[in-house]
């Protein structure tokens, strides 16, 4: 986002007579990508849009909290990666608690009719759901968002240093992954 386009929604943002239009402005601005980004994290359509829709309203009554020490980019991501995480977790809680989990993961194996992807793109996103946690969000963050590490400091509350070695090491494991993966399917 431009400066200037920043600069105007922050206007509207901090007027009560034009909060709504700014609003407006941020979901159509983030909300592909940022659907996206929690898509990649929780698998499941319906569960993204979930986890979107409670990411922007989030975002909308924590408005009076922002202090713009960040972008509004930033921040926004920063709701999503940790709405995304807290529904991860109490997913696994419940699954903790299931004692027939069975049929919860024959319906995450299902295929996903808006997610349409060949050998490659699967065995990619099966090598990064074997990753922990803050390292399958640096690799999603940084690979599939191009988000900067700066941006991603920010946005994860890590340093930049740490993130590039998460970043890396994630690369690495996933590399393994996808290799061992394909040569199994042939």
């Amino acid at each position: 986002m431009s400066n200037s386009s920043e600069k105007e929604i922050l206007r509207l943002l901090s007027d009560i007579q034009t909060r709504e239009q700014g609003f407006n402005m941020v979901v159509e601005k983030y909300s592909k990508r940022v659907y996206w980004t929690i898509r990649r994290m929780v698998v499941s359509h319906d569960d993204a849009d979930d986890v979107l829709q409670e990411t922007f309203i989030k975002f909308w009554t924590s408005l009076e909290t922002f202090r713009g020490e960040s972008s509004i980019y930033t921040w926004i991501y920063r709701i999503a990666v940790n709405a995304a995480t807290n529904f991860l977790k109490a997913r696994n809680r419940y699954l903790a608690t299931d004692v027939d989990s069975s049929e919860f993961f024959r319906k995450m194996e299902a295929p996903d009719e808006l997610f349409d992807g060949d050998a490659i793109e699967k065995a990619l996103q099966g090598a990064i759901a074997k990753l922990p946690t803050k390292q399958q969000m640096v690799f999603m963050l940084r690979y599939y968002d191009e988000m900067s590490y700066a941006d991603m400091s920010q946005v994860l509350g890590t340093s930049e240093g740490a993130l590039k070695a998460s970043y890396h090491i994630a690369a690495q494991k996933i590399e393994k992954e996808v290799k061992l993966s394909l040569i199994e399917s042939v």
